[in-house]
């Protein structure tokens, strides 16, 4: 069975920096496109990072600049490095793995980011 375990949320305050992770189990993780999602209460989920098996990286533009998304696919590991938080960055945030050639896909369970003074 496959999982996505994300961690490294928290409650910062702005302008502080956090760095999530997550480790999948059980994937050809280096086939996997990685992303980040994020979602607030009665929103839908939106994308904020994904990055390709290739390293290739796009970034949602309110996150450009700030956002880093990285990934060890010896570790099995994708990260998102986050700096100069903001409030509105302020949600759940969600791994997801997607391998589009062959049409899986998969969630973690999510990690609180609180961005807050």
């Amino acid at each position: 069975q496959v999982h996505l375990v994300e961690s490294g949320g928290g409650l910062v305050p702005p302008g502080e920096s956090l760095r999530l992770s997550c480790i999948g189990s059980n994937l050809s993780f280096g086939h996997y496109t990685m992303r980040w999602y994020r979602q607030t209460p009665g929103n839908q989920r939106e994308g904020v990072a994904d990055i390709t098996p290739g390293g290739t990286t796009h970034y949602e533009d309110s996150v450009k600049g700030r956002f880093t998304i990285s990934r060890d696919n010896t570790k099995n590991t994708v990260f998102l490095q986050m700096n100069n938080l903001k409030p509105e960055d302020t949600a759940v945030y969600y791994c997801n793995a997607i391998w589009s050639e062959v049409y899986l896909e998969f969630w973690g369970q999510g990690t609180q980011v609180t961005v807050s003074s």
